[in-house]
C-alpha cells in the first residue's frame, strides 16, 4: 500500500487509518540482551534511530518477572554483566542487584528514552516490496476494565529479537493426579504470588535444578521444613560467592576496568576448562563433584541415592551453590531431599509411588518452564506464515528465509550475556555494512555446496539434553552439519569467528531494493 510520509519518522497509509511509526530498528525485550542490544547500537550505528518494545512494565527480564523467594543468578557477574561495565559485587548476584546495575546501565548510556514498556507484540510481518517489517502489538493491560489494550503498529528495516527464549509468567508445571484435592497452595517460582507466607510451614518444592537449589535455602530460613522432593538428582558445583583473583587486585588497588577484564577472561578459562574435562574425563569430574558433596553432608548421606546422576557432567546444566547453602541447609535438619516419583496430589500433601505421603502445607513446582520461539509472535514473510522448525540456523542467530532479522540464544555452558554481545557487535557491523552498500535487505541461504547437507534438529541431545529443550524441538530451527548452519555453544571459538565473518559470502543474499543479490544466489 503507497504511504504518506508524516512528522518525527511516522508514516501513513493513504488510506487514512492510524499513523505507522517507522524506524530504522525494532528491538525486541529490555532484558539483559536488549539492553546489550541497544548500547552496541548506540555506541557503532550512532545515527540509526532505534525502540525497544518490552512487555513488562520495566527492564529486567527474568530479574523482573521472577519473585520467588532467593531468586539469584546462576551465572558469576563477570560473565553475565557486561563486558563493557564492570562488575563490583559478589559474583553471584541477587535479582535486586543485577536489576540495579542494569539500570545504571540504562541511565549512563541514555537508553530509557527508546524504551517503550507494556507493549506486547501479536504479529511480525516482513513485505519484500516494503524491504521492511511490521510489528503489531497491543500496549497496556488488556485485563483493564475488560477492555483491549490500544493497538500500535511501528514499521522497521530491522528485527532484532531479545526477548528470551521463555515464557516469563508462566512456568511448566507437570499434571499430577489429584491436584485439585490438596488443601494446601501450589505455586510456580515463575508465578510467585506476593501473598505467600511460609513461615512455620511445611514445604515441599518439586524439582532438583537451579531454581530449586536457589528456593529451597532462602525457603529454609523461616518454614518449619523444606522437603527438596526429585524425580533424579542434578550436579551441583559449591564454593565461596567470592573469585579469588578479582579480590586480589583489588587488594592490590587496581583499577575496577582491569579487574573486570582479567576476571572475565579468568573466568571464561576456567569454564572452557571445566567443560574439556567433562567430555574428556567424565568420570574423574563426576567423582570431584560429588566428592564436594560428600565432604559437605558426611558419611552418613546416601549421597549416591539424592545427588549422584546418571549422566555425565554437562550434558545438563550444572548449578553453582554459592558458599554450599543448599547443602549446610540439609547438614542442619532446615531441609531435606527425597529421590522418588510421584504417585498423586492427596489432601494432605503427596503420595509418592512408594506408598510414602509427604505432608505439606504448600508445595512449590521448581520444575522447569515452557520455551517459545519468538516471543510466541505470530511471524510472516510476504503473508505467508513462518514456522521456524522449516528454517536452518544461521550460527543459531538468524533464519534461511526470514530477511532483516536477528535472534539472541546464549550459552548453556557459559554466560548468556557473552554472546548476546557477540551478537550485537555482529548485527552493528552488518547494518553498518547494509547501509554503506545500499542494501535494504539480507538474508541467509544455503550455498550450493550445502543443499545436500543432513539436517538435524536444533540440538545434539547426546551433548545437551534437559527436558525443556527436548520439549520444544519443534518450535525450534533444524541444524546442518557445517559450522555456519550451527549454534556451537563455544565462547572460545565464535569470539574468534564472529569478528571475521565475511558479511559478502554466498551464504547471505542481498537485495537492493527488489532486486536480488544473483551473485550470492
Amino acid at each position: 500500500m503507497p504511504t504518506q510520509r508524516t512528522t518525527a519518522g511516522r508514516e501513513a497509509p493513504s488510506g487514512g487509518t492510524a499513523p505507522v511509526e517507522h524506524v530504522d530498528v525494532l528491538i525486541v525485550g529490555a532484558g539483559i540482551s536488549g539492553i546489550a542490544a541497544a548500547y552496541h547500537l548506540r555506541q557503532q550505528c550512532p545515527d540509526m534511530r532505534f525502540v525497544i518494545l518490552e512487555a513488562e512494565e520495566s527492564f529486567g527480564g527474568t530479574w523482573w518477572t521472577h519473585r520467588s523467594p532467593g531468586i539469584r543468578s546462576d551465572s558469576d557477574l563477570h560473565t553475565f554483566g557486561y563486558g563493557f561495565k564492570p562488575w563490583v559485587g559478589p559474583p553471584i548476584a541477587t535479582a535486586e542487584e543485577i536489576l540495579a546495575y542494569m539500570g545504571e546501565v540504562i541511565a549512563e548510556n541514555d537508553l530509557a528514552r527508546h524504551i517503550r514498556y507494556r507493549h506486547r507484540i501479536l504479529t511480525a510481518a516482513w513485505s519484500s516490496e516494503d524491504s521492511r517489517w511490521t510489528v503489531e502489538a497491543v500496549r497496556g493491560d488488556e485485563s483493564d476494565g475488560g477492555k483491549e489494550g490500544e493497538r500500535v503498529r511501528i514499521s522497521a528495516d530491522f528485527l532484532w529479537m531479545c526477548q528470551g527464549y521463555y515464557r516469563h509468567n508462566e512456568g511448566y508445571t507437570p499434571e499430577w493426579d489429584g491436584m485439585a484435592d490438596f488443601k494446601g497452595r501450589i505455586a510456580h517460582p515463575e508465578n510467585w504470588p506476593e501473598d505467600i507466607d511460609y513461615a512455620g510451614k511445611n514445604v515441599v518444592v518439586i524439582g532438583s535444578g537451579a531454581t530449586a537449589a536457589t528456593v529451597v535455602p532462602a525457603m529454609a530460613e523461616s518454614a518449619a521444613h523444606v522437603t527438596m522432593l526429585q524425580r533424579s538428582p542434578t550436579y551441583f558445583r559449591t564454593g565461596r560467592n567470592a573469585i579469588e583473583i578479582a579480590e586480589t587486585l583489588r587488594e592490590l588497588q587496581v583499577d575496577e576496568s582491569v579487574v573486570h577484564e582479567v576476571t572475565r577472561r579468568k573466568i571464561m578459562f576456567d569454564q572452557a576448562a571445566f567443560t574439556e574435562r567433562c567430555f574428556e574425563t567424565p568420570d574423574e569430574v563426576k567423582d570431584e563433584l560429588i566428592g564436594q558433596i560428600r565432604a559437605l553432608l558426611g558419611p552418613d548421606y546416601d549421597v549416591d541415592k539424592h545427588f549422584t546422576p546418571s549422566y555425565r557432567p554437562w550434558r545438563q546444566r550444572v548449578a553453582f551453590v554459592p558458599d554450599a547453602d543448599l547443602f549446610h541447609g540439609i547438614a542442619a535438619g532446615k531441609a531435606s531431599v527425597v529421590t522418588e516419583e510421584i504417585d498423586r496430589f492427596t489432601e494432605a500433601g503427596i503420595r509418592l509411588k512408594s506408598g510414602e505421603t509427604l505432608e505439606a502445607d504448600l508445595v512449590v513446582t521448581a520444575t522447569g518452564f515452557n520455551m517459545n520461539m519468538m516471543g510466541d509472535i505470530a511471524f510472516a514473510v510476504d503473508g505467508r506464515p513462518v514456522d521456524f522448525h522449516d528454517t536452518v540456523t544461521y550460527r543459531g542467530m538468524m533464519f534461511t528465509g526470514v530477511p532483516n532479522l536477528a535472534w539472541v540464544f546464549g550459552y548453556f555452558r557459559a554466560s548468556w550475556t557473552l554472546r548476546s554481545e557477540l551478537v550485537a557487535e555482529f548485527v552493528c557491523r552488518l547494518l553498518n555494512h547494509m547501509r554503506a552498500t545500499g542494501a535494504t535487505s539480507i538474508m541467509p541461504m544455503l550455498r550450493s555446496e550445502d543443499r545436500d547437507m543432513p539436517l538435524h534438529d536444533w540440538i545434539d541431545e547426546d551433548n545437551f539434553n534437559p527436558n525443556y529443550l527436548k520439549r520444544a524441538v519443534a518450535l525450534l530451527p533444524r541444524r546442518g552439519s557445517k559450522k555456519e548452519w550451527q549454534h556451537t555453544q563455544d565462547y572460545w571459538r565464535e569470539k574468534d569467528e564472529f569478528p571475521t565473518i565475511d558479511l559478502d559470502g554466498a551464504e547471505f543474499v542481498y537485495r537492493w531494493g527488489t532486486r536480488a543479490n544473483e551473485a550470492a544466489e
